[in-house]
């Protein structure tokens, strides 16, 4: 039985580690389409900021650890996959046979339509190719332009402005990361910024990128000009599927599977940033980019490759958590609410503190926080575990600080197992 898996990442790797764990004779391959060795994008920041080494970055530290698990890697690109031969066709034009396929490609940047973007002063944040880019020119005095302040992009803004470089920030939304968090906790983070120094211009779109004579002219819809060495562009992602036409592979968003992350072809499975999988909260198909459910997906998919009966996807909760220059914010589930759900707030933002909690019915099904540094697994279990908080419902709505007592409380009645979330 040959297991192969296209795509490097967080879900490639532990797909693979766990098809070895169920079948230590099998064989596996995993096919990246970078030289070097399977790492971590979510790392990439740290090695900007000299916190690690290249080595740093990767997925697993041990020099044979693939080799010491039977694991064969190939650095090469997937053009083609050719389903009725159960045949892969590299960009060498070599074919790879597969019995199982997992498809865990990933995503990639998106390159906004702007006049210039085309222009090589003008970075992703993305590959470690891109990271050795910019670290060569993030410096104490570099004028720095980073587009975009979602979660990936505030992650790199943290690695920029440690540089030492006058870092702008130029976000089209009317707040810093408006995918994860509402008005109120994302004009937290955007004041908590600029405190520190960084200008940050939100509402505001780049219509151009030229080239002067030794630095980069960025015109902004509001008719400024701002004047930058380089630009970091962190505009979103995509799911990488265009290697999947003609293949017969459904496709939306991502890769449509089912909930044994199966797609409509049998033997050819996805996962990860790739994979439009179930959502926990909304009972959709969505594409959910971040690494827990990557990593989620990793297992399940190696489980169901294996043969299991009964390893069926129940689907990955919407979370993040994001450290920006210390202060730490997070959201889960229906952050936004429900029709005709309750919300309860506290909101201190002299000392950049924020809760806000989400209710349907008896349940919480959403929350964010900006400064809260403890018990924030508190809120995934609430959510996840589909918890009835009965008369801490009432409690919540006028403390909703009170989330672990409610948590302990409500998980003691009712006899829960916290290890299922």
């Amino acid at each position: 039985m040959h297991h192969v898996i296209i795509g490097a990442g967080p879900a490639g790797v532990v797909a693979a580690e766990s098809l070895r764990k169920l079948d230590s004779q099998c064989e596996i391959s995993i096919i990246g389409d970078e030289p070097e060795p399977p790492y971590s994008r979510m790392a990439l920041p740290y090695y900007l900021i000299k916190k690690i080494d290249e080595s740093g970055t990767y997925l697993r530290t041990e020099a044979n650890h693939f080799q010491s698990n039977n694991i064969k890697l190939i650095q090469q690109r997937v053009t083609k996959i050719l389903p009725e031969q159960k045949n892969l066709q590299l960009a060498n034009k070599t074919l790879v046979q597969y019995d199982k396929l997992l498809i865990a490609t990933g995503s990639s940047p998106i390159k906004p339509a702007i006049p210039g973007i085309g222009l090589p002063e003008i970075y992703n944040c993305w590959t470690l190719e891109d990271a050795r880019k910019i670290s060569k020119q993030a410096k104490p005095g570099s004028r720095v332009v980073l587009m975009g302040a979602g979660f990936i992009g505030c992650i790199i803004l943290e690695a920029l402005f440690k540089s030492g470089a006058d870092l702008t920030v130029v976000e089209m939304g009317d707040r810093m990361v408006p995918r994860m968090m509402n008005k109120k906790a994302g004009r937290l983070i955007q004041q908590w910024c600029e405190n520190k120094g960084i200008k940050i211009h939100t509402g505001t779109k780049i219509t151009s990128l030229a080239k002067g004579q030794d630095k980069l002219q960025i015109t902004l819809d509001t008719d400024k000009t701002l004047i930058a060495d380089f630009v970091v562009c962190a505009a979103g992602v995509k799911a990488n599927t265009d290697f999947l036409k003609d293949s017969g592979i459904n496709t939306d968003q991502g890769i449509l599977v089912n909930r044994h992350l199966q797609t409509n072809i049998p033997d050819i499975y996805a996962a990860g940033d790739v994979a439009q999988g179930l959502d926990f909260s909304t009972g959709e198909y969505s594409v959910q980019a971040i690494q827990p459910t990557a990593t989620d997906h990793g297992v399940l998919a190696a489980l169901n490759m294996a043969g299991s009966k009964e390893a069926i996807h129940r689907g990955n909760i919407n979370m993040n958590v994001l450290d920006t220059l210390g202060l730490i914010a997070c959201s889960f589930g229906l952050w936004q609410g429900v029709e005709q759900g309750e919300h309860a707030e506290q909101y201190n933002p002299e000392r950049f503190r924020y809760i806000n909690l989400q209710f349907d019915g008896e349940y919480l099904v959403g929350a964010t926080a900006i400064g809260l540094t403890q018990h924030v697994g508190v809120l995934r279990g609430l959510i996840q575990g589909k918890i009835k908080l009965g008369e801490w419902k009432d409690r919540l709505m006028h403390d909703p600080l009170r989330i672990m007592e409610a948590y302990l409380s409500r998980t003691q009645a009712i006899g829960f197992n916290a290890s299922v979330w």
